[in-house]
């Protein structure tokens, strides 16, 4: 992986335009600009998946994708055996809020072990602002949940965006970030990520399935919560050009 990414680069810096620019910009800048990339990518989906939502533009389709996961004739019954739906019940679970406050209190008392208080403050930062975020959203544009097959499970809030997705983005792409942080090896950075990026598909793909999100309340969702993610990411780079942080692929120092 380090050596496509150093051969991607060569080929960069050769030609005519870009890789001018592109050989003065350092290896920080370089993740930066990419970091600021995918945030404002992530939020211009969420605001067009939003302006579609209000507008009702993707009922049509909405509808149409929660039919296609319920046998025909019987919208109660999702396709698929029995197991299939209790495991999907228990795959959902890890995108709840008690599941999700467990992770993060965990996380927050292991980094104030070790000393690292203002990287614990910004893994609580980013989750309690993505948690204000969603809620606040949910109220604002106040979409009713899918009426069109039986819920697989209670619901207690309001359609759009999918709270789960939303959390599940933030709490699992910012506790794979801060882990590939203090990884050396590259592909190591990369499996983690992957983990954390598929963790939060499956909990988004399990709320469609179980019927209680219609599926563009989960792609909101998921493009919301990685919008905030790498936000609060951005954060954390400057605090590391600070030398507020440790820098990348260090391990976790004593706490003094």
């Amino acid at each position: 992986m380090k050596q496509s990414l150093t051969a991607l680069g060569s080929r960069l810096q050769r030609l005519p335009l870009i890789g001018p620019v592109f050989s003065r910009v350092g290896e920080m800048e370089r993740v930066t600009l990419a970091v600021i990339a995918c945030a404002a990518l992530a939020f211009y989906a969420f605001l067009s998946i939003a302006d579609e939502v209000v507008e009702g533009s993707t009922h049509a389709l909405d509808e149409r994708i929660l039919l296609l996961l319920r046998e025909p004739g019987n919208t109660s019954d999702p396709i698929g055996p029995g197991w299939l739906e209790e495991s999907v019940r228990d795959l959902t679970a890890l995108g709840g809020t008690t599941l999700l406050t467990l992770v993060t209190v965990a996380v927050l008392v292991y980094l104030l072990l070790i000393g690292k208080k203002l990287t614990a403050f910004m893994v609580f930062v980013s989750v309690a602002g993505g948690t204000a975020l969603s809620s606040a959203l949910k109220w604002g544009i106040g979409r009713p949940r899918p009426d069109l097959v039986p819920h697989g499970m209670e619901v207690y809030t309001a359609s759009f965006p999918s709270g789960h997705s939303t959390m599940s983005a933030v709490v699992y792409l910012t506790l794979g970030a801060l882990l590939a942080r203090s990884q050396p090896q590259q592909r190591v950075k990369v499996f983690l990520l992957v983990m954390a990026a598929s963790v939060t598909v499956i909990v988004g793909i399990s709320r469609i399935y179980l019927g209680v999100h219609w599926p563009t309340d989960v792609l909101g969702g998921w493009a919301l919560g990685a919008g905030w993610a790498c936000l609060c990411w951005l954060v954390l780079l400057w605090m590391q050009e600070r030398g507020e942080v440790e820098p990348e692929g260090r391990g976790p120092a004593a706490p003094e």
